[in-house]
């Protein structure tokens, strides 16, 4: 059926696409077009039919980039859907102290049977993407504990695509999770001890030996246990790499300075594992939003019942200032709401209750922010009823909290260009290392002395701080994003945000406001303004589009209550130009001027055309209205800008963002009056779906460029753009999955805020390569100059830990917006 491989994934064409007649649909060519030109994606094609098979879509892909699930996503939102043969888990999980913890567990999972890809994280999160006919979740967890790896809760595992939730407990030593940083002070005291003891003459030289490899037993215990997983499955690891330095210091008689590099290196890791362990909690504070359980109405009574027990439909009750328990939207009582905690809005929303609870249930997830709540964010002075609109596991915040983790799994540019530096970089160490050791064949001094000097170059020379400063830096980059409102879906595009040169915006719902209003009916000569709206609304009525409601609703307020519509069907939509329909056997078209030079019957009249224009001039949308072959008017709609784009535009040029212009589907000279009117460079109009992604190719093509749209119509150009950024996806799944960057808000001054963000993060991976590198430069000469083994340690050590201090300076970024 499927064969995989770790970057080679084969889906059944029939099963992604079931209602294509073969693979050489149009339908075929266009998912194909959509997924190549995803960022991870080297290559997708289609393998041709076989006896017996079917047509198979191939994905060749680098898991580090992009991993199985969002895979899933792009191909679900580009209309396909994906086998049900994968499953993907991601839990949070303790005992990943370290980078080269992470790297090992890793490296575990990916020898297990039906793993296609894994990815441990220090601070947490294990993702794991496997083929359910040759492995489970269960056989995953097993293996995992088997390894020492603790789940935080003792609830059974996961489903697919659902974070593990519950309180942090580590029971990964005596002392819980500190057990690691306690044993380095225990060491660290046994060393002390010992050290003063040699001093005191009485003593019998055995104390002090037996205080040192008391030292020895307590530092050395995890570095031991993670040097046997590291070596179980084929990889040297730096803890191995001291041991033997610690283990040869011993030989020498040096207990003394063997118990100080155990010390020093254990006391670096247990203190890189506190420092992860505060951005871990970042975005476990998520989690903690919602409430543990909410008041519920059934049967006519009050009840507390548990947030995960609540089905949709339920009606909570809300008290005043208290958080909101799940998704839904508002049935009874007016309140205002502190949305901060998932769509970062500064200023709480107004909220109030829906005309029609049943209308309101079957649209729930297209309601109006003034209507809908979201779970974890906090009721203000007013008392609310909530029906209940998705289950606790569903909501935007249970989401949100599950694709951050995801993020944090997925690794940036830089991340990469390490991993490979490493690669290369240790066996060269090792290599240099072998040699030294044979030092005394060429120099006159005793072996000892080569040795020493050897280890002491091998601890000066491991990557330690190489290995954490991306992926820590990236981590609190994501989590503090996360906390503004802004969801970044891994390291890939929160590092692209930092070069981004240009930024491409869609003109509705992005730059405007999105309420279009009618401002203007003309009607043709012969015609009432009443029969011009009559048909314009019958036609408009059967469309969803943001214009068609702003007519429909305008134009029957001023229709009135007396005007019969007639019944319009057989509704068409003409792509980017406008709409088709019958009434009472008659075509009517409503669209674009353009329109009516591309479809047959008469031209537009000069008078019907010179509205038209002069409303155009004005920075009006405009809709032509055609019957049969009579013209009856045109009808001007305008979206306002919104308030807030002129100083959106102003920061992110302040930002170094140089070219910014308008993409849109709407007339040249309504986006050039938009356009204008917020300070952008160009505005290009009159653009069809695939014009915008041409375009975006082109900005491409001469600098990164972003795509900022609202994540379903523009999800073709978003995919083509270096970063693909949805704005208000609290209110969007689709948004949520398409997006590369998601501003969960409504809010166009949370892009300043995030690229803002990306620029400190890249000039922190920057000094942390330079801290970590800088000290390898400084180091490695040193040792070989003389630099004692202890020193070494000390400053290796501390540069570990500077690089994971450093990175968490992120958290405390300011949001200037």
């Amino acid at each position: 059926m499927t064969k995989f491989d770790a970057s080679n994934l084969q889906l059944d064409l029939p099963v992604v696409l079931p209602n294509i007649p073969d693979e050489h649909d149009a339908c075929v060519d266009r998912l194909v077009a959509d997924l190549a030109e995803r960022e991870g994606m080297s290559k997708v094609h289609v393998l041709a039919a076989a006896e017996g098979q079917p047509a198979k879509l191939c994905i060749h892909y680098d898991p580090g980039i992009i991993s199985l699930a969002r895979i899933m996503e792009v191909a679900e939102s580009s209309g396909a859907r994906l086998t049900e043969q994968f499953g993907h888990v991601l839990w949070e999980a303790n005992g990943i102290q370290n980078a080269s913890r992470a790297r090992t567990v890793t490296d575990y999972l990916h020898q297990m049977p039906g793993v296609l890809e894994a990815v441990a994280n220090v601070a947490g999160p294990v993702r794991i993407e496997f083929d359910k006919s040759v492995t489970s979740e269960t056989t995953l967890r097993r293996g995992l504990e088997d390894l020492g790896v603790i789940f935080p809760s003792t609830q059974p595992a996961p489903t697919v695509d659902h974070v593990e939730e519950g309180e942090e407990k580590d029971h990964g030593g005596i002392f819980g999770s500190n057990t690691e940083l306690i044993f380095a002070l225990i060491c660290g005291g046994f060393l002390a001890a010992g050290f003063a003891s040699s001093f005191v003459v009485s003593i019998p030289i055995w104390i002090p030996l037996a205080l040192y490899v008391a030292a020895y037993g307590f530092g050395g215990y995890y570095l031991l246990r993670e040097a046997i997983e590291s070596l179980l499955v084929g990889r040297f690891e730096i803890d191995f790499l001291m041991l033997v330095a610690a283990a040869g210091a011993a030989v020498l008689g040096e207990w003394a300075e063997g118990a100080l590099l155990l010390f020093l290196f254990s006391i670096g890791h247990g203190l890189e594992h506190y420092a992860m362990g505060r951005a871990r909690h970042a975005i476990a504070a998520l989690a903690e939003l919602t409430p543990p359980t909410a008041e519920v109405k059934r049967d006519g009574k009050m009840r507390e019942v548990r947030v995960a027990e609540l089905v949709v439909g339920d009606v909570v009750v809300v008290r005043p200032n208290s958080r909101i328990p799940s998704d839904g939207f508002v049935i009874l009582g007016t309140s205002s709401v502190d949305q901060a905690p998932v769509t970062g809005e500064s200023v709480p929303v107004d909220k109030w209750a829906v005309s029609d609870i049943a209308e309101a249930a079957s649209m729930a997830s297209e309601l109006a922010a003034e209507f809908r709540v979201y779970a974890g964010t906090i009721n203000g002075g007013g008392a609310l009823e909530i029906q209940v609109s998705k289950l606790a596991k569903d909501s935007t915040l249970a989401r949100l909290v599950q694709m951050v983790g995801e993020a944090e799994t997925q690794k940036s540019p830089t991340q990469r260009f390490t991993d490979r530096f490493e690669r290369i970089f240790v066996p060269v160490v090792l290599l240099s290392v072998g040699m030294l050791l044979f030092a005394w064949v060429v120099i006159d001094e005793p072996f000892s002395a080569s040795f020493y000097r050897a280890m002491a170059v091998l601890v000066a020379a491991s990557p330690c701080a190489l290995a954490i400063s991306t992926p820590s830096a990236v981590l609190a980059g994501v989590a503090r994003a996360a906390r503004g409102g802004v969801l970044v879906k891994g390291g890939g595009p929160l590092e692209n945000l930092g070069t981004l040169g240009a930024i491409a915006f869609d003109k509705t719902g992005t730059l405007t406001e999105g309420k279009p209003q009618v401002t203007n009916v003309i009607p043709a000569n012969g015609v009432t303004e009443q029969e011009l709206l009559a048909v314009a609304v019958a036609v408009e009525a059967l469309s969803d589009h943001p214009l068609a409601a702003a007519l429909v609703r305008d134009g029957t307020e001023r229709l009135g209550g007396d005007t019969t519509l007639a019944a319009a069907d057989n509704l068409q939509s003409i792509t980017g130009r406008g709409l088709v329909a019958e009434i009472a056997g008659e075509m009517v078209y409503v669209g674009k001027a353009a329109l009516f030079a591309e479809i047959e019957g008469s031209p537009i009249p000069a008078d019907v055309a010179e509205d038209s224009e002069s409303l155009e001039r004005q920075g009006r949308t405009t809709m032509v209205v055609r019957k049969a072959d009579r013209y009856l008017g045109v009808i001007g709609l305008m979206d306002k800008p919104r308030a807030s784009a002129a100083g959106v535009i102003n920061s992110l040029r302040s930002l170094g963002i140089t070219r910014m212009v308008m993409i849109s589907g709407d007339n040249s000279r309504v986006a050039d009056a938009v356009a204008k009117e917020v300070g952008l460079d160009q505005a290009m109009g009159d653009l069809m779906p695939e014009d915008k992604v041409t375009t975006i190719k082109q900005l491409r093509s001469e600098q990164p460029v972003a795509m900022v749209g609202d994540g379903v119509n523009d999800a073709p150009a978003m995919a083509n753009a270096t970063v693909g950024i949805a704005m208000g996806a609290a209110g969007s799944d689709v948004a949520l999955e398409t997006a590369d960057v998601a501003l969960m808000g409504d809010a166009l001054e949370r892009l300043p805020f995030v690229i803002g963000l990306s620029r400190r993060t890249s000039r922190t991976i920057k000094q942390n390569l330079w801290i970590s590198l800088g000290m390898v430069a400084i180091l490695v000469p040193a040792t070989l100059l003389g630099l004692q083994l202890g020193a070494a340690v000390l400053f290796h050590e501390g540069s570990t830990v500077l690089v994971v201090i450093n990175a968490l300076r992120l958290l405390a970024y300011k949001d200037e917006a």
